[in-house]
């Protein structure tokens, strides 16, 4: 099995919530900080509880390296304990890192977050610089079984500034994108039907849902967007495959959760957003 097959069984089993660990000490109720422990060690005890607390509801995990680099060493150990925590689990873990290089530069990305103190299961890449720039991670994906998930139709406004131009052909500048890594992610087809090679669609502009889902039925996609950044249930429903072919991501709404529990512990107030969250979207599924 693929990466990409074991997040479709891990989305079949639990749901397509995923859990984003974009883990701010600020974040965190007074409660969770230990004035004894660097941020980093708190931001690591704030994560395993979230998730012991949400791994029965939640498809899979994505960690935004920036929270960490932010903290400089100590949050890169923090970082890399995360990864850790959550592969323990046995659930996908995602490094959102978004890289966007080539040639060499590009091989050494691949290794460090594919392998080592850094490895996860699947990546965020941007793909502005040519395919040339996600070439180098194939390798990882055809003989161990890892996964991207390139950049394509954002959740951002500014995606209207380059993604949404168009083309001669008439096409816009994010069709060029699926369609090229659609193209070359069939040789990466893993036992689902899916492939290695997945997209990141933002669940914020709904217009284009059914004909972007109709354009990619074999590609995974990591969909942003949901609940802070507006993106409602019923929107994001169409960009998944009866319920799965795609995980849907929520980092503040989860971590922040404590915050709209009153008086209910913050590990149990995520799972508690978890589950609901899940049970939104999988409403609106079902009326599809």
């Amino acid at each position: 099995m693929t990466n990409m097959d074991k997040l479709y069984a891990s989305v079949a089993a639990n749901g397509p919530v995923c859990v984003g660990l974009d883990t701010e000490l600020s974040y965190l109720p007074e409660s969770a900080v230990d004035s004894t422990k660097t941020a980093g060690e708190n931001v690591v005890a704030y994560n395993r509880a979230l998730i012991d607390a949400t791994k029965s509801a939640a498809g899979c995990y994505k960690v935004q390296i920036a929270y960490y680099e932010s903290l400089g060493l100590d949050g890169m150990r923090a970082y890399a304990e995360t990864l850790r925590m959550v592969r323990e689990t046995g659930l996908p873990v995602i490094a959102d890192i978004k890289r966007g290089d080539i040639a060499k530069t590009a091989e050494m990305y691949a290794k460090a977050h594919f392998t080592g103190d850094f490895e996860a299961d699947l990546i965020t890449l941007a793909p502005y610089m040519g395919l040339d720039s996600i070439s180098p991670y194939l390798p990882y994906c055809k003989d161990q079984g890892k996964g991207v998930f390139v950049l394509c139709r954002t959740s951002n406004p500014g995606a209207k500034d380059f993604e949404y131009q168009k083309l001669a052909d008439g096409r816009h500048v994010y069709d060029l994108v699926g369609d090229s890594i659609s193209a070359l992610g069939q040789d990466y087809i893993g036992e689902t039907g899916y492939t290695s090679l997945g997209l990141v669609i933002g669940g914020t502009h709904t217009e284009e849902a059914s004909a972007i889902r109709a354009a990619y039925q074999n590609t995974f996609f990591l969909i942003p967007g949901y609940g802070a950044q507006g993106g409602k249930a019923a929107d994001i429903a169409r960009y998944l495959n009866k319920g799965n072919g795609g995980v849907v991501n929520s980092s503040r709404g989860i971590l922040l959760a404590w915050k709209k529990q009153p008086g209910v512990d913050y590990a149990e107030a995520a799972y508690n957003e978890c589950v609901r969250m899940r049970e939104d979207i999988q409403s609106e599924c079902d009326k599809l």
